[in-house]
């Protein structure tokens, strides 16, 4: 048997508390573009190395800035004055055994299929400069992943939760439907940069939404703002459907907006994101690898996005711990709420981990020992499954943004 460790928390569900902050950075926020890019590219190395050395050796580039450009926004359409700059960083390997993998290229080319497919009107050759600062690897570092048995690259905790709360599933439900293809086809206007913050107070949810409007699609301010009101009510409608547990349901869109003051009043852009010229973008700032920030619920630090699926720690636990607490409140009737702990020590093996533990908020009258053994053999199973899950991180099968 592993380190494992099951106890019973006191906790009031997250659910029933009186406050819960919850955000989501939609697909095409900064920070989003950064995380989402930086694992396109770790896949693609994975893919690379497995073809040219059999195997995936040693990279963490979850370094990247993506550094505004500037454009000038438009009622009809403006345009870009200054292209982006995405700075690829950190770590990788370029060469072994007197094989070489063309790591600069795969970064560019993994960024350039990203925003092809996810952005919509962002062409790469034109609007994004590329700057490859990845580095060759540590020999410390590298030399893990040529001992029989793989360990952990570093000493790192993690933490993961299950079940969402409706407000966490509101949150990040509602950004999705706003960057689904289906609305993009009744809105156009709305662009892929989309902050949801979702607020409840007791039983009344507010949510306020930055949307990023594509300022081809405005023909004038008052086109801006009767589409604006169209699209809150088209929100408001798809909440009140999912939101059972809610009282009242509050939307909100661009509450900085201004009427009578033209492109100054009103949240435009020409490219659908405000990296074009408002923001820049960094890896980790972003959503956690469930796809929400939510404020009350205790969050790794490490971030995901980027680093080797096979000996770091600091991303594979923080993927793992979410999997084995969704499969815990899955299978194990009476659990109402539960978070898995791990931590890892340098060197040792990723199987083992220092410690792992399930912290569990059962239902009332439920007792503990009715529930920690089909708990522990739940994460022993999975601790002992842990080669074919970073198998599956290998090949992206989990979103960390």
């Amino acid at each position: 048997m592993r380190n494992i460790t099951v106890e019973s928390l006191n906790n009031t569900p997250v659910e029933q508390q009186a406050v819960e902050l919850v955000e989501r950075k939609g697909i095409g926020h900064p920070d989003t573009i950064c995380d989402s890019i930086m694992e396109a590219t770790s896949v693609a190395l994975c893919q690379e190395y497995l073809k040219t050395f059999g195997r995936v050796v040693h990279h963490n580039i979850d370094k990247c800035l993506l550094v505004a450009g500037k454009t000038s926004p438009r009622i009809g359409g403006g345009k870009v004055d200054e292209p982006m700059r995405l700075v690829f960083g950190d770590r990788a390997i370029y060469e072994m055994d007197g094989k070489k993998v063309p790591v600069g290229d795969i970064a560019v080319a993994a960024a350039e299929e990203w925003l092809h497919k996810n952005l919509r009107f962002v062409e790469a050759k034109q609007h994004v400069i590329f700057q490859n600062e990845i580095k060759p690897g540590s020999p410390e570092l590298t030399d893990i992943f040529d001992r029989e048995v793989i360990g952990a690259n570093d000493t790192s905790a993690a933490v993961g939760y299950a079940p969402l709360t409706e407000t966490e599933q509101m949150v990040l439900a509602t950004e999705r439907y706003l960057n689904s293809a289906e609305f993009k086809k009744s809105y156009p206007e709305v662009g892929e940069d989309i902050k949801v913050m979702g607020m409840r107070r007791f039983r009344d949810l507010t949510l306020t939404i930055a949307i990023a409007f594509v300022d081809r699609f405005v023909p004038s301010e008052k086109a801006y703002f009767s589409r604006k009101a169209e699209i809150r009510d088209a929100v408001h409608d798809f909440v009140t459907k999912q939101a059972h547990n809610c009282r009242s349901i509050t939307i909100d869109v661009n509450t900085l907006d201004v009427q009578n003051r033209g492109e100054d009043g009103m949240y435009l852009t020409v490219l659908g994101t405000s990296a074009e010229g408002g923001d820049c973008g960094q890896v980790g700032r972003g959503n956690k690898v469930n796809g929400v920030i939510a404020l009350n619920r205790p969050m790794s630090t490490e971030a995901a996005a980027g680093k080797n699926p096979i000996a770091h720690v600091g991303k594979i636990y923080t993927l793992l711990t979410h999997d084995i607490a969704r499969k815990i409140h899955t299978n194990v009737p009476g659990v109402n709420e539960v978070y898995v702990w791990l931590c890892s020590q340098i060197g040792h093996p990723i199987d083992r981990p220092l410690i792992a533990s399930a912290q569990l908020v059962l239902a009332p009258g439920l007792k503990l020992e009715a529930v920690a053994k089909p708990v522990e053999e739940i994460m022993e199973q999975e601790l002992a499954d842990i080669y074919k899950f970073t198998a599956r991180l290998t090949k992206g099968e989990f979103s960390v943004a």
